[in-house]
């Protein structure tokens, strides 16, 4: 069984930084994608960041520059963290974190909130 634990959430003066970061245990092989997704008030889930397993990222315009995406598995454990430097009113969302296996098992995070205040 499957399971997906996110962690860093909260509330932050616009300007400031947060780390979110989530573990999942039991995936069983290798995990070809590590994602952020995130969805604001009123609006669809949207795609913020992506890690391939070769080492290859890509950010959405609205966060290229100020969010890293990372991963630092340890042994079954796999991770994925999110580091967002200077936050807006606009980065409010609850964030979800996604992972998609070798097998094409896709796991999804519970949903952390960040709020950020202008």
């Amino acid at each position: 069984q499957v399971q997906v634990e996110e962690s860093g959430g909260g509330f932050v003066q616009s300007g400031g930084s947060l780390r979110l970061s989530c573990a999942a245990s039991g995936i069983s092989g290798n995990v070809g994608y590590r994602r952020w997704y995130r969805q604001r008030p009123g609006m669809e889930r949207e795609l913020v960041a992506t890690l391939v397993n070769s080492g290859l990222t890509n950010y959405s315009e609205a966060v290229r520059g100020r969010f890293t995406i990372s991963s630092d598995d340890d042994g079954a454990k796999k991770t994925v963290h999110l580091q967002m430097n200077n936050l807006n009113s606009e980065d409010t969302a609850v964030y979800y974190c996604y992972f998609r296996s070798s097998t094409r098992s896709t796991y999804w995070g519970q949903g952390t909130q960040v709020t950020v205040s202008s």
